[in-house]
């Protein structure tokens, strides 16, 4: 046996006071070191002087030793397979590196689980044992773990396959519980409380059909406005119309767009005997072009986000007013109120509708300089916005005419040529647009039923001519193609449309369709 085999004794160091061991008191060159070298290179002895059971240990087991010393702390030796309870040390067994065999396999380590085991070795993970984290599986599948238990489970995933194989498949199976939901509001959800609160209980005065498309699409554009900063107030807007045969342009800002609607909307406050907030510097009697451009000449520094306040009191003034008048004349009255737009005038209702008309156009503007997500306004309100161009249409085929030199119309007695408009998707419906002669602006009528493309406008309730006349083009349009046309958004040339019959005709509606557009 070599000095590597036997265990680590505890060290005592030379003491003065400390009696001398008797058998090597003589021999100061004796020590234990010796003698156990001396041992490890001798065959066994067996004389009769040996003890069997001696051990390497050149000491006998009797002797007094230093710890056994008056005065000293005795540190009993730890019982062991080497170390019995008799004190005598057996030696250990012969390793294979010794005999030249295989080395032994290593131990893993902790927190590693042998090849082919799923239990993880070695200590707790976290202070849970194997079996409280897998049975917290399902409650991390669901996300319903505290923090630190899921941390302790996630770390356990790590070093376990069985678990981790469990856990993806109870991560897979909780979207079988129920579909993935969306947690945003419903957009309709906030019309339907509201019909619903209005059904309930009705307002003592209610808003008329005709105002409802102002005050939706006032509020939308409010509401946009409110989700924009300080600085967006600024972005870049483009405005464009269709005039004199081309597109016009003009570079403004959301403020500045925002005044636009504040001067051309203070026409029909001064209708209404309301306070016109811009009367000073753009007085009423001009037209929406020309009062625009005053306010904006007249404006020291360009308009910023201090005009939200004035056009909303205003807009919230128009509907208000506009409800009471309806109210007291039983609806008739509003007619006979004109509001004035330069060289023509339109009754109240047929102004707010234009109003709203402009507003869900120029909001659409406001939207695309800040990147906001805009919608078109409600099937219902919409038919009506389409409805007002389309009675629009044969003054604008007239003045078109006019200014060409072609008073146009037939002979005495001559059938009256008519052009079939068919709006298509939310809002739409079928118009007969009379091309020879012009026709006053008719009262908006509600959205008919389809029918053959042989029908009269009188059938379908909603058209703008006598239905007297003969159908000389079917002009059809996407209702969304239509007012961005009549809004002056794009060329006629542009505008994607299905027609037949007089190409001419389906020409000269599409035009007078674009020259509605204005500042």
């Amino acid at each position: 046996m070599t000095d590597a085999e036997h265990p680590e004794q505890p060290e005592h160091p030379e003491d003065p006071e400390q009696p001398l061991d008797p058998e090597h008191s003589q021999d100061p060159e004796h020590s234990d070191d010796t003698d156990r070298r001396e041992d490890a290179g001798r065959p066994e002895d067996t004389g009769p002087s040996e003890d069997p059971a001696r051990s390497d240990d050149p000491r006998p087991s009797d002797d007094p030793r230093p710890s056994d010393a008056p005065g000293r702390l005795q540190t009993p030796r730890p019982e062991s397979a080497e170390y019995p309870a008799g004190g005598v040390r057996i030696p250990a067994q012969r390793g294979p590196m010794e005999d030249g065999g295989p080395l032994p396999a290593a131990s893993p380590l902790p927190g590693m689980r042998r090849p082919g085991d799923g239990r993880p070795v070695g200590r707790r993970t976290r202070g849970f044992t194997h079996a409280a984290l897998r049975s917290l599986l399902g409650a991390w599948a669901l996300a319903a773990l505290s923090p630190g238990e899921t941390a302790s489970v996630e770390h356990h995933l790590n070093g376990c396959g069985p678990c981790a194989e469990e856990a993806l498949r109870l991560r897979d199976a909780v979207g079988l519980l129920h579909p993935a939901e969306n947690l945003d509001l419903a957009p309709e959800l906030r019309a339907r409380v509201l019909e619903h609160c209005l059904a309930r209980r009705a307002p003592r005065v209610p808003v008329p059909d005709w105002a409802a498309p102002y005050e939706a699409e006032t509020a939308r554009l409010d509401a946009l406005l409110q989700d924009i900063g300080d600085a967006e107030w600024h972005a870049p807007v483009r405005l464009r119309w269709y005039e004199d045969g081309r597109q016009v342009r003009r570079r403004t800002t959301v403020a500045g767009t925002l005044a636009h609607l504040l001067c051309v909307d203070g026409l029909v406050s001064v209708a209404l005997n309301l306070p016109d907030p811009v009367g000073a510097v753009a007085p009423g009697g001009l037209d929406p072009t020309k009062r625009t451009e005053a306010y904006w000449d007249a404006a020291r520094v360009p308009p910023t986000g201090a005009v939200r306040a004035p056009w909303r009191e205003q807009s919230r003034g128009l509907v208000r007013n506009a409800s009471f008048l309806a109210e007291e004349t039983a609806g008739a009255g509003a007619r006979e109120v004109r509001v004035p737009y330069g060289d023509t005038a339109l009754p109240l209702p047929d102004a707010l509708l234009e109003r709203a008309f402009e507003c869900w156009i120029h909001a659409g503007d406001i939207a695309e300089a800040v990147a906001y997500p805009y919608g078109p306004p409600a099937a219902a309100h919409l038919h009506r916005l389409i409805d007002l161009a389309a009675r629009l249409l044969p003054a604008a085929l007239a003045r078109r005419r006019e200014g060409s030199g072609n008073a146009g119309g037939g002979a005495a007695g001559a059938v009256e040529r008519t052009v079939r408009l068919e709006i298509e998707g939310a809002g739409g419906g079928v118009w007969q647009v009379p091309l020879d002669r012009p026709a006053p602006p008719a009262a908006p009528r509600p959205p008919a039923a389809r029918s053959s493309s042989r029908d009269t406008a009188a059938d379908t309730g909603c058209g703008t001519g006598t239905g007297s006349g003969e159908e000389v083009a079917h002009l059809a349009l996407d209702g969304l193609e239509f007012c961005r046309l009549a809004a002056g958004r794009i060329a006629p040339e542009d505008a994607v449309a299905g027609s037949t019959g007089d190409r001419a005709a389906v020409t000269e509606l599409l035009t007078a369709t674009a020259s509605l557009s204005r500042l």
